[in-house]
């Protein structure tokens, strides 16, 4: 009697133990960009083999870990970190195993090391594509094809900013001309090719007479504009901006624009004003240059070659006595002794030596007290 009895209760334990499903567990670490465990982040877990409605989701602690346990370990998982709403790094096709939870673990550092790499070679490795969703291949096709572009492009705008730059080296301005304006169209937003442009169509208006001269140096100032766009504290720009200037006679312009000039740049004020004042001199315009001069020693009193410039300018002014001799401006002097004071041996020392001897001599005078006279001798006055 109990032998039967004891039949259906061992039935029923075999039936349950039939029924008991076996488990398995995936964990791991987190680790940020800077290396520091990223607390609080997503962490979903996905079946690859069959399709279910929702991951399973769990955060990770202040150590950066996490744990799920409960699997069904029959199953193929797909394990995907969550940074902000965004998928940003998974693992596909994980097994889960008897005993130890599966371990998985991210580092954003690592990954985003392989996202560079990839960016600059434009290929993947086997488990780099193997772990992309068809989303991420697609967005991975469309940024190699636009690199490829991007590229390309790059590659045609260096060629002809180069060519561009051998051909002014030239004094070649026309083929320069048409170079970097082919840059400037490939890319509107390169300050430099603008400003390269701007120079090669100012020199090649020098080289050009009539309308041609005016059409190439309107093309030069507005050359120079767009440049001055894109970066307009660029006092080096804002410097050959205002030579061009004064080059086409609007000295009023150009003179605001070496001001600008300054105010950015106000160690190489100097430089800005003595430039105009020399490139005045060289047309001839000898009045307004002594200004620009006296500006560029305002700005560096020791700037010596705009000290002889001053003086060369102030010589210009001198007067004549009623005897015809040639009575010198204030200041002439000084400038010339404070050039060789700064350039003893300076390419201008010899002239400015003789130009102080020549004043020497002009600003004697001589008179005969009655003294003099009886003696034979002659007094002077410098």
């Amino acid at each position: 009697m109990y032998g039967k009895v004891a039949l259906p209760a061992l039935g029923v334990l075999l039936f349950a133990l039939t029924g008991f499903a076996q488990t398995g567990a995936i964990e791991g670490d987190v680790k940020g960009a800077d290396g520091q465990p990223m607390k609080g982040i997503t962490i979903k877990v996905d079946r690859e083999d069959i399709h279910w409605k929702k991951p399973f989701e769990v955060k990770t602690d202040k150590k950066g870990h996490y744990y799920y346990g409960g699997l069904d370990i029959h199953g193929v998982y797909k394990v995907i970190v969550e940074v902000d709403g965004k998928d940003v790094d998974f693992v596909g096709k994980v097994h889960l195993q008897i005993g130890e939870p599966v371990p998985i673990n991210f580092d954003m550092k690592a990954q985003a090391q392989k996202q560079q790499q990839v960016a600059a070679t434009g290929q993947l490795d086997p488990d780099q594509a193997r772990s992309m969703t068809p989303e991420q291949k697609a967005a991975f096709e469309k940024a190699n094809k636009e690199r490829a572009q991007s590229m390309a492009k790059n590659k045609a705008l260096n060629e002809a900013f180069n060519a561009g730059m051998e051909a002014a080296k030239a004094k070649q301005y026309d083929t320069a001309v048409q170079q970097l304006a082919k840059a400037s169209e490939l890319d509107a937003n390169q300050h430099v090719v603008w400003a390269n442009l701007a120079d090669a169509y100012v020199k090649l208006a020098g080289t050009k007479t009539g309308q041609e001269q005016t059409d190439a140096m309107n093309k030069g100032l507005e050359a120079f504009q767009k440049a001055l766009t894109l970066k307009p504290d660029d006092s080096g720009y804002i410097n050959n901006y205002a030579l061009a200037l004064a080059q086409d006679k609007k000295f009023d312009e150009a003179q605001a624009q070496l001001a600008k000039a300054a105010q950015i740049d106000p160690p190489n004020a100097g430089k800005y004003y003595y430039n105009l004042g020399a490139l005045l001199v060289n047309s001839g315009q000898t009045t307004p240059a002594e200004a620009f001069f006296k500006k560029a020693i305002d700005a560096d009193p020791n700037y010596a070659d705009a000290q002889y410039q001053y003086g060369i300018c102030l010589i210009a002014r001198a007067q004549l006595d009623k005897d015809g001799k040639p009575t010198p401006v204030p200041g002439t002097r000084e400038a010339f002794e404070k050039y060789l004071q700064l350039k003893p041996d300076g390419p201008y020392a010899d002239a400015a030596k003789a130009m102080i001897a020549s004043i020497s001599t002009a600003q004697d005078t001589s008179y005969q007290n009655p003294a003099a006279q009886k003696k034979g001798k002659k007094k002077t006055t410098p």
